[in-house]
């Protein structure tokens, strides 16, 4: 059995709560209060993407860093980069093996498992630094078991996992800024009122000093540079290297952090510039999708944005595109049961883009491709369904009307089905 196999036979679900998590811990020496100072990440999007960021600024630092993301795109191994390598087989078979043994009288969730890993594997490897991005929620996430992060970090908040969340932005927000930490600072990004006023209520209750976008900082694009202001300071920077609008304001919340946790300016503008994190809003230029696009003359891009407020950021990003090179515009969609197509497909409204569904190879709870096809029809779109992904590019690439812009969207599974047919991620 291999490490992959060995994890992926703990429970696959979801089940929210910290007691499993804290009493494996225990088991295993709190190897969480070993690991090097950590800031801590959630938000409903751009979570992964300003981890990213962090990583890089750090790392342009020297820095040496150890980083816990989910999910993972194409292998199960990116999750955990220790000290800046994503971790081999041999040392999470060993330390699944550990886990395996204490999992009779301690029953965890796959996510659960994961996490205590990531505990362990940092705890016995040097770095300066731990990045933790929460896998859901906040409050209950497994990764909220650090009780004394060096910064903790709050990205938008929208609608997604209203099941487990809540129904409204502000008990959605309420579990997010249940990472926030006594005394301990917080950047928050661009948030509805409803949703900051849950995360200042929290702040208040711990007198956990915030950082809000448009109070005490902003970003923003001026003459090709990203300005990131703060109160006492003001950085002229390169554009970060993840396309999209949103993305300056991820950049922004990482480039607050890092001047917070002491980086100098030359690191943290390295580190915009030369990020790297595949499938958001990715230009594809190598494996057989692109190539199959290359020779048609098309335009291929990848995004895993999977809920509106991600497709929204998404559709700007095709908009801003259309505007300066008007083409042939056609989405192709595999979404997840539990999502919402409606809303999904209420961003791309204005652009009109052909749809072309597809299944989700890697997951059995994906939307069938006519059942998200027929939603679209009854929003106005063109659609139709096919059988796979590479189907689905074919079906695109086919009409004869010249080269086209396409966007293979709607969820990080489909984006991994695509990746792990192309060039190994490392």
């Amino acid at each position: 059995m291999n490490a992959a196999d060995l994890f992926y036979s703990f429970p696959r679900k979801i089940d929210l709560g910290l007691a499993r998590v804290a009493a494996a811990l225990e088991a295993f020496g709190r190897p969480q209060d070993l690991i090097p100072p950590v800031i801590h990440v959630a938000g409903t999007n751009g979570k992964g993407s300003t981890v990213a960021f962090l990583r890089a600024m750090a790392e342009a630092a020297n820095l040496s860093v150890h980083a816990y993301t989910s999910p993972h795109l194409v292998s199960i191994y990116e999750r955990w980069r220790v000290a800046g390598q994503l971790i081999d087989e041999e040392a999470l078979l060993d330390i699944g093996h550990r886990i395996q043994a204490i999992s009779n009288q301690i029953p965890l969730t796959v996510f659960e498992a994961e996490t205590v890993a990531a505990f362990v594997a940092f705890s016995e490897t040097m770095a300066d630094l731990t990045l933790l991005e929460v896998g859901l929620g906040g409050r209950l996430d497994a990764t909220n078991i650090v009780t004394k992060p060096k910064l903790t970090i709050i990205t938008p908040v929208d609608f997604d996992h209203k099941e487990m969340l809540g129904d409204t932005l502000a008990k959605i927000a309420g579990e997010k800024a249940g990472i926030l930490k006594p005394r301990v600072p917080c950047i928050v990004s661009r948030q509805a009122d409803e949703a900051l006023a849950a995360i200042e209520r929290r702040a208040e209750a711990l007198a956990a000093p915030l950082l809000v976008f448009g109070r005490d900082w902003d970003c923003y694009a001026e003459r090709g540079r990203l300005i990131v202001q703060t109160q006492d300071r003001l950085l002229d920077l390169p554009l970060p290297g993840l396309a999209g609008h949103h993305q300056l304001e991820n950049a922004g919340a990482a480039v607050v952090a890092m001047t917070l946790y002491g980086l100098d300016e030359a690191a943290i503008a390295q580190g915009v510039q030369n990020v790297s994190w595949p499938a958001r809003m990715q230009r594809l230029h190598a494996g057989p999708f692109a190539e199959a696009a290359a020779s048609a003359g098309a335009e291929l891009w990848l995004d895993g944005g999977h809920n509106p407020h991600g497709a929204a950021a998404a559709a700007a990003y095709m908009a801003s595109l259309q505007a300066k090179d008007p083409r042939r515009l056609v989405l192709i969609t595999g979404q997840l049961a539990t999502k919402d197509p409606t809303g999904f497909f209420q961003a791309f409204q204005a652009l009109k883009p052909e749809v072309i569904t597809v299944p989700i190879r890697t997951s059995d709870a994906g939307r069938p491709p006519a059942e998200l096809a027929e939603l679209a029809r009854a929003m106005g779109f063109e659609a139709a369904p096919a059988d796979t992904p590479m189907d689905g590019l074919k079906l695109a690439l086919a009409q004869a009307e010249g080269p086209a812009r396409v966007l293979i969207c709607g969820s990080l599974y489909l984006a991994g089905d695509v990746l792990a047919d192309g060039p190994k991620l490392t």
